[in-house]
């Protein structure tokens, strides 16, 4: 048995698995003022009804965009395997050539992403990852990792209207009946979301333009994240929708440090 451990900025999502596959996975609230104590109790709350426990584990790998909340985590988690966790950050083994200006300063997901996305899906490839902020992520057709774009996430995008306005409030993410909204809950829904996607499609088919790529060879476009199912359905440039794709990185580059 093996656990994956992506800590994002606002969520945290845990995998088990046995062999390549995973048998259950949980999604979290990061909470960065968990203690290591309490991150112990939680994951043997998790783990109970799974059947596994401490001493039953190959070992387990962690990616990381916050830094308090990976140090007590691993701790946590390092009891629970009894090994020491793989923490994904700059010197580990990845496989995968990082082709920017500092590689140092990319993010740990960021470069998981892309190893599973090439190993899954092939090269070149964009990863779309919709968290608290929302990542491309470039595999060029060599392979090779050679960078992406930032942009702010729904979630935040949804804050940030509602905390400048003294009349909206938040609303949820789903797809309004038509683009026209009827009252001011649909207006904003079609504002985020088609809007939404909108910079999707517009920042991948820029990508897309600027990636050179051989005659008739296909880019793969992957979408993973929390709220990705809602923009993918309404994007017209991602074909592939991956929930694991975080997760299945991490155990890919386990397995290349073993």
């Amino acid at each position: 048995m093996f656990l994956a451990v992506d800590i994002g900025n606002t969520q945290t999502v845990i995998g088990l698995f046995k062999g390549e596959n995973i048998v259950s996975r949980w999604r979290l609230s990061s909470g960065r003022e968990r203690t290591e104590d309490e991150f112990t109790i939680l994951l043997r709350g998790l783990l109970t009804p799974t059947g596994y426990g401490p001493g039953q584990f190959e070992g387990a790998a962690m990616s990381s965009v916050v830094p308090s909340v990976a140090t007590a985590l691993r701790s946590a988690l390092e009891k629970l395997v009894q090994t020491k966790v793989l923490v994904v950050e700059p010197g580990i083994r990845t496989g995968m050539a990082i082709r920017i200006d500092n590689p140092h300063e990319v993010g740990a997901d960021r470069v998981v992403n892309s190893v599973a996305a090439r190993e899954r899906y092939g090269a070149p490839a964009v990863v779309v990852d919709f968290g608290t902020a929302t990542t491309f992520d470039v595999v060029d057709q060599e392979g090779a990792y050679i960078g992406g774009a930032i942009a702010p996430g729904l979630e935040v995008s949804m804050d940030a209207l509602v905390s400048a306005t003294a009349a909206l409030r938040r609303v949820d993410l789903v797809e309004p009946r038509s683009v026209v909204g009827r009252g001011t809950v649909e207006a904003i829904q079609s504002g985020l979301l088609y809007g939404y996607a909108g910079l999707v499609d517009g920042i991948l088919g820029r990508i897309l333009k600027e990636l050179e790529t051989e005659p008739g060879r296909k880019v793969a476009t992957v979408a993973t994240g929390g709220i990705a199912p809602v923009v993918v359905a309404l994007s017209e440039l991602v074909n592939h929708l991956d929930p694991t794709l975080t997760l299945e990185g991490l155990r890919l580059i386990w397995e290349l440090n073993l």
